[in-house]
């Protein structure tokens, strides 16, 4: 790739999937200029059409870009408009920009070797950035797309070409906030002069204040790495010279058995801990296959919700991307199109429903659950409000930063919405580790202190399981 010269202005020819993907991109080049090849909004146009989520990101670029339009004459346009400071979705979000914005008013020569002719909307934008580059020697111009065979393209040919990674989260997913942090081994020695500990209503409470309590997120996991088993969470922070923690409630034992489950690792463990929790209103976890996400959640829910009664029912949802082909049309009711989606909903509760009795009892059980869990679909998430429900988002990983706001913000009084997923198994097109909605949501909760994460890391499916997904 060839990399562009930081200390001056660019001229950054945007690709259509850009503003399909964030139609508020054309606010967020601060200094720099953008231009917008004819093609561009021919591909908008046809695009507008339907209720799924890039229809929708397109109306809105249309509605910014008719808005920069608004009163501007032949000669403003030819000119370049200036992009304000604007507000972004009406959120109080505002996004500075001091760039001009400059339509393709004239027709370009398009000087694009005989294998890439320009009939293709990429090949029109590749050539477009190639005569903007020999009319105006003077700018850098900068193709951005987030379609790695046209940068791969523009690479070869010799324009500069970047991906558009203002939605990424962070620069490597290695530095993701894991929800644990592991204790030095001197840390009771080095504490013990500016520590209180006591115990209330048997929990078992430690203030402590120090250096290391800056590095601290509120309901972070703490524990030690040696021998001795030390498990707690931390509950409070004051500044960041002093925090409270409390030792967790051990789900290993069997007397602590949530709906028959017990954790089996230490992850498992403070997992169940925040998801038993009714303070926490939102709880990440992430995982490899076979790791328990999914069994946990849902176990924590029947308990809260049948034993505890804290939640009125479970709705199960998630996004339906497939793996492989599409089936196509699905007959029925909105909970008999997304049953197919609900296979790990499925074979989770065959687990959690094994009570003794035999036959009749198994059917009783079932009924009885199956009339406190409800199977709703994403599509029609937006405008509704969640009233005391315990929700699980399954699959999270392949929703956009937008659509991970869209669901959280259905959540009224009394709901704890849960968000389970891989990272390494993303479906989505145009998402990847570092811009997953999942991943800015554990990057952007982390300091709340109704929030909490958890890596789980060891997979207790099966043998089978765990080697494949260390080997393959």
């Amino acid at each position: 790739m060839i990399k562009r010269e930081n200390d001056k202005t660019c001229l950054f020819v945007l690709d259509t999937n850009v503003l399909m993907h964030d139609p508020t991109c054309i606010f967020r080049f601060k200094e720099h200029d953008i231009f917008l090849p004819m093609v561009v909004l021919e591909e908008l146009d046809h695009g507008k059409k339907g209720l799924s989520e890039v229809a929708r990101n397109v109306r809105q670029a249309s509605r910014f870009l008719d808005q920069l339009l608004c009163n501007a004459d032949k000669a403003e346009i030819d000119a370049g408009l200036p992009i304000g400071p604007t507000c972004a979705n009406g959120g109080g979000i505002v996004l500075p920009a001091s760039g001009r914005l400059y339509f393709q008013t004239q027709l370009l020569d398009l000087r694009l070797p005989e294998s890439l002719p320009g009939t293709s909307a990429d090949n029109n934008i590749l050539g477009t950035a190639q005569a903007l580059r020999e009319r105006r020697p003077e700018r850098q111009v900068i193709i951005v797309s987030k379609d790695i065979n046209l940068r791969i393209k523009a690479a070869v040919l010799g324009i500069p070409a970047e991906d558009y990674s203002n939605d990424q989260v962070m620069d490597d997913v290695a530095l993701l906030y894991t929800g644990a942090e592991p204790l030095p081994a001197d840390f009771w020695e080095h504490h013990s002069k500016s520590m209180d500990s006591w115990k209330e209503q048997g929990r078992t409470y430690y203030r402590i204040s120090g250096p290391d309590v800056a590095e601290w997120y509120p309901n972070q996991c703490l524990y030690t790495a040696d021998d001795s088993i030390f498990e707690a969470i931390v509950r409070e922070k004051r500044g960041t010279a002093e925090a409270l923690i409390e030792v967790v409630e051990d789900y290993r034992l069997p007397r602590h058995s949530v709906w028959g489950i017990n954790a089996r690792n230490r992850e498992q463990n403070f997992a169940l801990n925040m998801l038993m929790d009714p303070d926490l209103d939102f709880v990440t976890l992430l995982g490899t296959a076979g790791t328990g996400k999914t069994l946990l959640a849902l176990a924590a829910g029947l308990t809260q919700v049948l034993d505890r009664s804290l939640y009125k029912e479970i709705i199960m949802t998630r996004v339906t991307v497939p793996v492989g082909e599409d089936i196509g049309f699905l007959p029925g009711t909105e909970e008999e199109k997304m049953t197919p989606w609900m296979g790990a909903l499925m074979d989770n509760l065959e687990v959690l429903t094994r009570p003794e009795g035999g036959e009749w009892a198994r059917a009783a059980t079932n009924d009885l659950i199956k009339s406190r869990i409800r199977i709703s679909s994403l599509n029609f998430m937006r405008g509704r409000t969640f009233l005391n429900k315990y929700i699980i988002l399954d699959e999270a990983q392949n929703l956009t930063a937008k659509q991970m706001k869209t669901l959280i913000t259905r959540a009224g009084p009394g709901t704890k919405v849960v968000c389970l997923g891989n990272i390494g198994q993303i479906d989505t097109p145009y998402l990847t580790e570092t811009t997953s909605g999942l991943t800015y949501v554990v990057d952007r909760f982390k300091h709340w202190p109704h929030g909490g994460h958890i890596t789980l890391m060891r997979g207790e499916r099966s043998r089978l399981a765990d080697f494949a997904s260390e080997e393959l």
